[in-house]
């Protein structure tokens, strides 16, 4: 069985405490906003196979300063540090550890990503065809756009799209996620649309992705664990 530290224990925490049994995984300990990293481990009495970190963008760096010092490997599902990447990877590459951040976990996404970018590299060489990209989160979401969109983003660009894509957001009620991706040209509009119903995907695709990353080392994408998932 997997042990796991918990490192933030707002809703996706929750989430991720409540199935981690379903995925043969531990809880081995949990960080509060009122506890530290440190004190988690010397609290988990049997050792600390992998850290799941759903804080907030400013406690990133740290957080995995001291998971690295401790040789510890850590899932990141916190968004909105990215600026802060570069050391972050430093930290891991220093001590050796394995890292894993992506921006959402929902297994689907990522397969719907893919889809987006083929779609991208399409539609790349037909004239007068304009690309948008539209996000909807519940109210209390901070990052505006999402990770995801930018995530989204990214992959159409590299995918060959040369032209501008417009990204907005919505920050609504209680929605978990939806992600839209449209292409719009002279005679006929295509939409990709990527929607979540239950935020328990997150802290599913979540624990998969701590037991594969169990004693590997060095710095993953949410591609890496798609492509060699044993």
């Amino acid at each position: 069985m997997n042990r796991i530290l918990l490192i933030g224990h707002g809703r996706m925490g929750a989430l991720v405490e409540r199935l981690a049994p379903e995925y043969g995984c531990e809880i081995a300990g949990i960080v509060t906003e009122h506890s530290s990293v440190a004190a988690g481990v010397a609290a988990a009495a049997g050792g600390i196979d992998v850290a799941i970190d759903f804080t907030i963008a400013s406690a990133v760096v740290p957080n995995v300063q001291a998971l690295a010092e401790r040789k510890i490997n850590v899932v990141i599902g916190t968004t909105g540090w990215l600026e802060q990447e570069s050391i972050v990877r430093a930290a891991a590459e220093r001590h050796g550890i394995g890292v894993l951040a992506a921006s959402n976990f929902s297994i689907g996404l990522h397969i719907f990503r893919a889809a987006v970018a083929r779609a991208a590299a399409g539609f790349a060489t037909q004239d007068g065809v304009g690309a948008w990209i539209h996000e909807a989160h519940h109210i209390a979401k901070k990052d505006a756009p999402s990770g995801t969109a930018l995530t989204l983003k990214e992959s159409m660009i590299r995918a060959g799209y040369p032209g501008p894509i417009d990204v907005s957001s919505t920050r609504a009620g209680s929605i978990p996620g939806t992600h839209t991706v449209g292409f719009d040209g002279p005679s006929e509009t295509v939409t990709l649309t990527h929607t979540v119903r239950d935020r328990a995907v997150f802290a599913r695709g979540a624990l998969e992705v701590a037991r594969w990353l169990v004693g590997k080392r060095g710095w993953f994408t949410m591609d890496d664990f798609l492509e060699n998932k044993q």
